[in-house]
Protein backbone atom coordinates (compact mmCIF):
# COMPACT_ATOMS: atom_id res chain seq x y z
CA UNK A 1 0.00 0.00 0.00
CA UNK A 2 0.78 3.68 -0.68
CA UNK A 3 -0.02 6.80 -0.99
CA UNK A 4 0.44 10.03 -3.47
CA UNK A 5 3.13 12.96 -2.11
CA UNK A 6 2.88 16.23 -4.20
CA UNK A 7 1.51 14.11 -7.13
CA UNK A 8 4.06 10.87 -6.76
CA UNK A 9 2.97 7.45 -5.76
CA UNK A 10 5.03 6.35 -2.46
CA UNK A 11 5.18 2.62 -1.76
CA UNK A 12 7.28 3.24 1.30
CA UNK A 13 4.46 4.41 3.42
CA UNK A 14 3.02 2.08 5.89
CA UNK A 15 0.06 0.32 5.97
CA UNK A 16 -1.83 2.45 8.97
CA UNK A 17 -0.89 5.87 10.76
CA UNK A 18 -0.79 5.40 14.80
CA UNK A 19 -0.30 8.03 17.62
CA UNK A 20 1.84 7.78 20.26
CA UNK A 21 0.17 5.36 22.05
CA UNK A 22 -0.26 2.88 18.96
CA UNK A 23 -4.12 3.70 18.55
CA UNK A 24 -5.34 3.80 14.85
CA UNK A 25 -5.79 6.93 13.22
CA UNK A 26 -7.90 7.37 10.10
CA UNK A 27 -7.01 10.08 7.73
CA UNK A 28 -9.51 13.04 6.69
CA UNK A 29 -10.75 12.73 3.14
CA UNK A 30 -9.80 16.00 0.98
CA UNK A 31 -12.48 16.51 -1.56
CA UNK A 32 -15.81 17.69 -0.02
CA UNK A 33 -17.69 19.94 -2.81
CA UNK A 34 -21.47 18.99 -2.82
CA UNK A 35 -23.76 18.20 -5.57
CA UNK A 36 -27.22 19.74 -5.37
CA UNK A 37 -30.65 19.78 -7.38
CA UNK A 38 -30.53 23.09 -8.10
CA UNK A 39 -26.73 23.00 -8.74
CA UNK A 40 -25.81 26.29 -6.78
CA UNK A 41 -23.24 24.74 -5.51
CA UNK A 42 -21.79 24.27 -8.68
CA UNK A 43 -22.30 20.19 -9.16
CA UNK A 44 -25.69 19.99 -10.56
CA UNK A 45 -27.39 16.83 -9.96
CA UNK A 46 -27.87 15.18 -13.47
CA UNK A 47 -28.56 11.87 -15.16
CA UNK A 48 -25.44 10.33 -16.71
CA UNK A 49 -23.36 12.84 -15.19
CA UNK A 50 -21.58 11.28 -12.29
CA UNK A 51 -19.59 8.34 -11.64
CA UNK A 52 -18.97 6.43 -8.58
CA UNK A 53 -15.81 4.14 -7.97
CA UNK A 54 -15.81 2.15 -5.22
CA UNK A 55 -14.63 -1.31 -3.54
CA UNK A 56 -16.88 -4.16 -3.02
CA UNK A 57 -14.36 -5.03 -0.14
CA UNK A 58 -14.79 -1.79 1.47
CA UNK A 59 -17.66 -0.83 4.06
CA UNK A 60 -17.26 2.63 3.64
CA UNK A 61 -17.47 2.53 -0.64
CA UNK A 62 -20.15 0.11 -0.29
CA UNK A 63 -22.75 2.46 1.79
CA UNK A 64 -22.51 4.53 -0.84
CA UNK A 65 -23.65 1.60 -3.12
CA UNK A 66 -26.06 0.58 -0.94
CA UNK A 67 -27.69 4.17 -1.15
CA UNK A 68 -27.84 3.75 -5.07
CA UNK A 69 -29.53 0.64 -4.95
CA UNK A 70 -32.09 1.44 -2.51
CA UNK A 71 -32.95 4.84 -4.36
CA UNK A 72 -32.76 3.17 -7.81
CA UNK A 73 -30.25 5.88 -9.51
CA UNK A 74 -27.88 2.75 -10.97
CA UNK A 75 -28.96 4.14 -14.66
CA UNK A 76 -28.33 8.10 -13.10
CA UNK A 77 -24.92 7.33 -11.80
CA UNK A 78 -22.57 4.98 -13.50
CA UNK A 79 -20.08 2.97 -11.29
CA UNK A 80 -16.80 1.11 -11.64
CA UNK A 81 -15.52 -1.83 -9.00
CA UNK A 82 -11.70 -1.57 -8.41
CA UNK A 83 -9.67 -5.43 -7.90
CA UNK A 84 -10.22 -7.05 -4.68
CA UNK A 85 -6.40 -6.63 -3.63
CA UNK A 86 -4.49 -3.41 -2.77
CA UNK A 87 -0.92 -3.94 -3.36
CA UNK A 88 2.06 -1.74 -4.02
CA UNK A 89 0.14 0.33 -6.58
CA UNK A 90 -2.62 0.64 -3.95
CA UNK A 91 -6.26 -0.40 -5.64
CA UNK A 92 -6.17 -0.95 -9.42
CA UNK A 93 -8.66 -1.86 -11.75
CA UNK A 94 -8.79 -5.40 -14.00
CA UNK A 95 -10.68 -6.52 -16.76
CA UNK A 96 -13.75 -6.28 -18.23
CA UNK A 97 -14.62 -10.24 -17.83
CA UNK A 98 -13.93 -9.98 -14.10
CA UNK A 99 -16.07 -6.77 -14.19
CA UNK A 100 -13.25 -4.23 -12.44
CA UNK A 101 -12.66 -2.26 -15.36
CA UNK A 102 -12.61 2.10 -15.19
CA UNK A 103 -15.29 2.38 -17.99
CA UNK A 104 -14.59 6.04 -17.53
CA UNK A 105 -11.23 7.14 -17.27
CA UNK A 106 -9.55 3.99 -18.69
CA UNK A 107 -7.00 4.35 -15.39
CA UNK A 108 -4.97 1.40 -14.53
CA UNK A 109 -4.61 2.42 -10.66
CA UNK A 110 -7.32 4.64 -8.72
CA UNK A 111 -4.40 6.70 -8.03
CA UNK A 112 -4.43 8.27 -11.46
CA UNK A 113 -8.07 9.22 -10.88
CA UNK A 114 -6.98 11.26 -8.10
CA UNK A 115 -4.31 13.10 -10.13
CA UNK A 116 -6.87 13.87 -12.75
CA UNK A 117 -8.19 16.06 -10.31
CA UNK A 118 -4.80 17.08 -8.47
CA UNK A 119 -2.13 17.04 -10.32
CA UNK A 120 -0.20 18.05 -7.05
CA UNK A 121 -2.32 16.16 -4.69
CA UNK A 122 -1.37 14.55 -1.36
CA UNK A 123 -2.58 12.07 0.72
CA UNK A 124 -4.50 8.25 0.58
CA UNK A 125 -6.25 7.17 -2.57
CA UNK A 126 -9.57 6.07 -0.90
CA UNK A 127 -12.54 4.84 -2.04
CA UNK A 128 -15.48 5.77 -2.64
CA UNK A 129 -15.51 8.85 -4.82
CA UNK A 130 -17.87 10.87 -7.12
CA UNK A 131 -16.50 11.81 -10.46
CA UNK A 132 -17.77 14.47 -12.46
CA UNK A 133 -17.60 13.27 -16.26
CA UNK A 134 -18.37 17.03 -17.23
CA UNK A 135 -15.70 19.38 -15.22
CA UNK A 136 -13.32 16.10 -14.98
CA UNK A 137 -12.25 15.99 -11.73
CA UNK A 138 -13.89 14.18 -7.91
CA UNK A 139 -16.10 15.94 -6.38
CA UNK A 140 -16.43 13.86 -3.36
CA UNK A 141 -14.67 10.99 -1.49
CA UNK A 142 -16.38 10.94 2.01
CA UNK A 143 -18.59 8.23 1.92
CA UNK A 144 -20.91 9.94 4.40
CA UNK A 145 -21.55 13.39 2.08
CA UNK A 146 -21.81 10.71 -1.24
CA UNK A 147 -24.89 8.97 1.06
CA UNK A 148 -26.52 12.23 1.75
CA UNK A 149 -26.25 14.00 -1.57
CA UNK A 150 -27.71 10.13 -3.83
CA UNK A 151 -30.36 10.35 -0.44
CA UNK A 152 -31.80 14.06 -1.23
CA UNK A 153 -30.24 15.82 -4.84
CA UNK A 154 -31.17 12.97 -6.90
CA UNK A 155 -34.87 12.51 -6.44
CA UNK A 156 -36.34 14.05 -10.14
CA UNK A 157 -34.87 11.00 -11.30
CA UNK A 158 -34.54 8.50 -8.79
CA UNK A 159 -36.88 5.56 -8.45
CA UNK A 160 -37.15 5.92 -5.08
CA UNK A 161 -37.74 9.11 -3.08
CA UNK A 162 -38.25 7.59 0.34
CA UNK A 163 -35.75 9.84 2.07
CA UNK A 164 -33.42 8.27 4.81
CA UNK A 165 -32.44 11.05 6.44
CA UNK A 166 -35.67 12.84 7.55
CA UNK A 167 -35.77 15.84 8.90
CA UNK A 168 -37.27 15.43 11.82
CA UNK A 169 -34.18 12.99 13.30
CA UNK A 170 -31.61 14.86 12.10
CA UNK A 171 -30.12 15.41 15.76
CA UNK A 172 -30.36 11.89 16.60
CA UNK A 173 -29.14 10.35 13.57
CA UNK A 174 -26.32 12.46 13.62
CA UNK A 175 -26.00 11.52 17.19
CA UNK A 176 -26.10 7.91 16.51
CA UNK A 177 -24.14 7.85 13.49
CA UNK A 178 -21.10 9.56 15.72
CA UNK A 179 -21.89 6.66 18.16
CA UNK A 180 -21.77 4.07 15.75
CA UNK A 181 -19.00 4.86 13.69
CA UNK A 182 -16.38 6.00 16.47
CA UNK A 183 -16.89 2.76 18.29
CA UNK A 184 -17.71 0.11 15.97
CA UNK A 185 -17.38 0.96 12.27
CA UNK A 186 -14.28 2.44 13.16
CA UNK A 187 -13.74 0.41 16.13
CA UNK A 188 -13.08 -2.61 14.44
CA UNK A 189 -9.73 -0.74 12.67
CA UNK A 190 -9.29 -0.19 16.31
CA UNK A 191 -9.14 -3.58 17.59
CA UNK A 192 -7.60 -4.49 13.95
CA UNK A 193 -4.47 -1.89 13.98
CA UNK A 194 -4.01 -1.53 17.80
CA UNK A 195 0.04 -1.55 18.03
CA UNK A 196 -0.05 -2.28 22.34
CA UNK A 197 -2.33 -4.50 24.41
CA UNK A 198 -3.85 -1.97 26.29
CA UNK A 199 -5.09 -0.15 23.10
CA UNK A 200 -6.59 -3.33 21.65
CA UNK A 201 -7.78 -3.48 25.12
CA UNK A 202 -9.56 -0.54 25.26
CA UNK A 203 -10.87 -0.64 21.63
CA UNK A 204 -12.43 -3.93 21.97
CA UNK A 205 -14.22 -3.44 25.44
CA UNK A 206 -15.72 -0.10 23.58
CA UNK A 207 -16.52 -2.07 20.36
CA UNK A 208 -18.49 -5.02 22.53
CA UNK A 209 -20.05 -2.85 24.97
CA UNK A 210 -21.44 -0.64 21.60
CA UNK A 211 -22.69 -3.89 19.83
CA UNK A 212 -24.63 -4.61 23.72
CA UNK A 213 -26.09 -1.60 23.63
CA UNK A 214 -27.53 -1.85 20.01
CA UNK A 215 -28.88 -5.39 20.98
CA UNK A 216 -30.99 -3.75 23.61
CA UNK A 217 -32.34 -1.22 21.21
CA UNK A 218 -32.67 -3.57 18.83
CA UNK A 219 -34.97 -6.07 21.15
CA UNK A 220 -37.59 -3.15 21.00
CA UNK A 221 -37.36 -1.80 17.44
CA UNK A 222 -37.06 -3.38 13.92
CA UNK A 223 -34.73 -0.86 13.16
CA UNK A 224 -32.30 1.50 15.25
CA UNK A 225 -35.26 4.00 14.93
CA UNK A 226 -38.21 1.90 15.17
CA UNK A 227 -40.19 1.29 12.02
CA UNK A 228 -38.39 4.20 10.17
CA UNK A 229 -35.44 2.44 7.98
CA UNK A 230 -32.63 5.26 8.12
CA UNK A 231 -29.26 5.80 6.84
CA UNK A 232 -28.14 4.90 10.17
CA UNK A 233 -29.09 1.33 9.57
CA UNK A 234 -27.07 1.00 6.65
CA UNK A 235 -24.07 2.47 8.05
CA UNK A 236 -24.08 -0.29 10.20
CA UNK A 237 -24.70 -2.74 8.30
CA UNK A 238 -21.71 -2.76 6.16
CA UNK A 239 -19.84 -3.34 9.41
CA UNK A 240 -22.24 -6.34 10.87
CA UNK A 241 -22.29 -7.82 7.57
CA UNK A 242 -18.15 -8.11 7.35
CA UNK A 243 -18.01 -8.84 11.11
CA UNK A 244 -18.05 -12.50 11.05
CA UNK A 245 -16.55 -13.36 7.94
CA UNK A 246 -13.29 -11.41 8.62
CA UNK A 247 -13.64 -9.21 11.97
CA UNK A 248 -13.40 -12.09 14.24
CA UNK A 249 -10.35 -13.41 13.14
CA UNK A 250 -8.76 -11.24 11.24
CA UNK A 251 -9.25 -7.89 13.47
CA UNK A 252 -9.53 -10.13 16.87
CA UNK A 253 -12.98 -8.77 17.52
CA UNK A 254 -13.53 -12.33 19.20
CA UNK A 255 -15.26 -11.27 22.47
CA UNK A 256 -18.63 -12.56 20.38
CA UNK A 257 -20.14 -13.36 16.92
CA UNK A 258 -22.88 -11.17 15.35
CA UNK A 259 -24.46 -14.60 15.34
CA UNK A 260 -23.78 -15.26 19.06
CA UNK A 261 -26.53 -11.72 19.55
CA UNK A 262 -30.12 -12.75 19.75
CA UNK A 263 -31.53 -9.80 17.86
CA UNK A 264 -28.56 -8.54 15.90
CA UNK A 265 -28.76 -11.40 13.51
CA UNK A 266 -32.51 -11.03 12.57
CA UNK A 267 -31.99 -7.20 12.30
CA UNK A 268 -28.92 -7.56 9.89
CA UNK A 269 -30.65 -10.62 8.02
CA UNK A 270 -33.66 -8.41 7.51
CA UNK A 271 -31.51 -5.69 5.62
CA UNK A 272 -30.19 -8.05 3.53
CA UNK A 273 -32.51 -9.32 2.04
CA UNK A 274 -33.69 -6.19 1.40
CA UNK A 275 -34.13 -5.52 -2.81
CA UNK A 276 -31.21 -4.73 -4.02
CA UNK A 277 -29.19 -5.37 -1.27
CA UNK A 278 -27.40 -8.75 -1.15
CA UNK A 279 -26.21 -7.44 -4.92
CA UNK A 280 -23.95 -5.04 -3.17
CA UNK A 281 -22.06 -7.93 -0.92
CA UNK A 282 -19.55 -9.56 -2.47
CA UNK A 283 -18.35 -12.04 0.37
CA UNK A 284 -15.37 -13.01 -2.04
CA UNK A 285 -14.02 -9.77 -3.09
CA UNK A 286 -13.92 -9.18 0.95
CA UNK A 287 -12.06 -12.28 1.96
CA UNK A 288 -9.36 -11.60 -1.13
CA UNK A 289 -9.16 -8.12 0.42
CA UNK A 290 -8.60 -7.98 4.47
CA UNK A 291 -6.51 -11.63 3.72
CA UNK A 292 -4.21 -11.07 1.09
CA UNK A 293 -3.92 -7.11 1.48
CA UNK A 294 -3.72 -6.27 4.54
CA UNK A 295 -0.19 -8.56 5.31
CA UNK A 296 0.93 -6.84 8.40
CA UNK A 297 -2.01 -8.92 10.25
CA UNK A 298 -2.01 -11.94 7.81
CA UNK A 299 1.29 -12.66 6.35
CA UNK A 300 0.84 -16.11 4.78
CA UNK A 301 -1.72 -14.61 3.15
CA UNK A 302 -4.14 -17.39 4.15
CA UNK A 303 -7.94 -17.41 3.17
CA UNK A 304 -10.09 -18.91 6.22
CA UNK A 305 -12.42 -21.15 4.58
CA UNK A 306 -15.18 -20.06 7.01
CA UNK A 307 -17.52 -19.26 8.76
CA UNK A 308 -20.37 -20.30 6.81
CA UNK A 309 -23.74 -17.90 7.14
CA UNK A 310 -27.07 -17.84 5.30
CA UNK A 311 -27.71 -14.72 5.13
CA UNK A 312 -30.82 -15.85 3.57
CA UNK A 313 -32.56 -17.59 5.91
CA UNK A 314 -35.55 -16.97 6.64
CA UNK A 315 -36.07 -14.25 9.46
CA UNK A 316 -37.13 -14.89 12.98
CA UNK A 317 -40.87 -13.11 13.49
CA UNK A 318 -40.68 -12.93 16.95
CA UNK A 319 -36.99 -10.79 16.39
CA UNK A 320 -37.05 -7.20 15.85
CA UNK A 321 -41.15 -7.44 15.60
CA UNK A 322 -40.56 -8.32 11.99
CA UNK A 323 -43.36 -9.73 10.16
Amino acid sequence: MGMLINGQWETTTPLTTNDEQGRFIRPDTQFRSWITEDGCSGYKAEPERYHLYVSYACPWACRTLIMRSLKGLENIISVSIVEPLMLENGWEFGSKEQGTVDTVNHANYLYEIYLKADINYTGKVTVPLLWDKYTKTIVNNESAEIMRMLNSEFNAYARNTYDFYPKVLHKQINELNEFIYKNINNGVYQCGFAKTQMVYDEAVERLFSALDTLEERLSQSRYLFGDILTETDWRLFTTLIRFDVVYVTHFKCNLKRIEDYSYLPSYLRNLYQIPGIKQTVNFFHIKEHYYRSQKILNPSGIIPKGPIIDFARPRDIAKNRIA
